[in-house]
């Protein structure tokens, strides 16, 4: 069971820092999808942010799907994690 957990939650950071790249990434003129970290970074966030996206409106131009996207993030694993700590060792 430990090594699940251990396994999920690199799974988590992953994800975690796959937001933050894309959100440094959106900052940098110029870099385009064809860039293959770019391509990277964006098939592993794209299921995550792009329905986040989608239902949320629009804040004045500023887009806050990564930090919902985190948020989001961290509610689910600690909610896994809580189930899994009830399944025992």
């Amino acid at each position: 069971m430990r090594d699940i957990v251990h396994l999920l939650d690199v799974v988590f950071w992953v994800l975690n820092l796959a937001i933050f790249v894309r959100v440094i990434l959106s900052w940098i003129p110029g870099i385009g999808f064809d860039h293959p970290v770019v391509r990277i970074v964006h098939q592993l966030t794209a299921p995550i942010i792009d329905p986040i996206r989608r239902l949320m409106p629009s804040a004045g131009g500023l887009d806050l799907s990564p930090l919902v996207a985190v948020l989001l993030l961290s509610l689910v694993r600690q909610l896994l994690f809580e189930v899994l700590s009830r399944l025992g060792p």
